[in-house]
């Protein structure tokens, strides 16, 4: 099995409180914690898994600016093999097509690549686009939001679990992935994985570098717009009830009240 590309995104901490920027309403990233995007864990495990099975080699990618290399090394003390990382600040603000368009450049850059395995959506933009949109810059079959994956020579199988039920999915490779939260449990870093991190390469890309136009990304030239953002509401204290013997009777009131149930 030949190499096996992971696309990993730094995001703001779930629990973090994001806000926008007042100068372009893109995400705030200085005002949360970063973090490795969680579903991003469960697309390196899956790799991992495949390599442990498989063989070959794998390879993280990220674009981002200079924090990103935090979830990098995340990724790498799990057990990958290598990163790159594009970071370039004219892709500030880019959208799913003008990211899908970056990353399948830098993808370009690696040699062997047999399969790309990504997370279904970040938890930032929930586009959930852009494993599509690099099948389609890439020419190759996609297979997406799935809970289960197998490897036979060169033909991959997958099943797509929805609300009307679940579909096998399967094509020849190459190809890309993207996963659920589903489809595994990621491991913890061992303190032998994170020092080992330290020493792995990691290979740093630009626009230039990988021959991409500035005028084709970045807020600027994006697709959408966003043109105006209200802040949400601060939150307000809750309602007590005090048992006195009718604390079930109360509960239920306040929850019919506000049509829960």
């Amino acid at each position: 099995m030949p190499n096996i590309v992971v696309l990993i995104k730094q995001v703001p901490d779930t629990w973090s409180e994001r806000k926008l920027r007042e100068s372009d309403y893109t995400l705030d990233r200085e005002s949360a914690d970063p973090v490795l995007d969680e579903i991003n864990e469960r697309a390196v495990e899956e790799a991992l898994l495949l390599k442990e099975k498989h063989g070959g080699e794998v390879t993280v990618l990220s674009a981002g600016p200079d924090k990103a290399t935090d979830a990098i090394r995340k990724a790498l003390s799990m057990g990958a093999d290598k990163a790159i990382h594009v970071n370039d600040p004219q892709i500030h603000g880019s959208d799913a097509v003008q990211t899908a368009w970056t990353l399948a450049g830098a993808i370009g850059q690696i040699e062997g690549v047999e399969l790309i395995i990504a997370g279904n959506e970040a938890t930032d933009g929930t586009v959930g686009a852009v494993p599509a949109i690099i099948a389609e810059y890439l020419g190759i079959p996609q297979l997406t939001h799935v809970r289960k994956v197998a490897i036979d020579g060169d033909t991959i199988t997958a099943e797509r679990e929805t609300d009307e039920g679940v579909f096998g999915l399967e094509a020849t490779l190459p190809a890309i992935i993207s996963v659920t939260e589903k489809i595994n449990e990621p491991r913890f870093p061992s303190f032998k994985g994170i020092m080992a991190a330290k020493k792995k390469e990691v290979l740093t890309f630009t626009l230039a570098d990988l021959g991409i136009d500035p005028e084709t990304v970045g807020v600027a030239n994006a697709g959408t717009a966003v043109t105006a953002a209200t802040p949400k509401p601060p939150r307000t204290a809750g309602e007590r009830i005090v048992d006195e013997g009718d604390g079930g009777t109360k509960i239920a009131a306040y929850l019919v009240s506000n049509k829960i149930i």
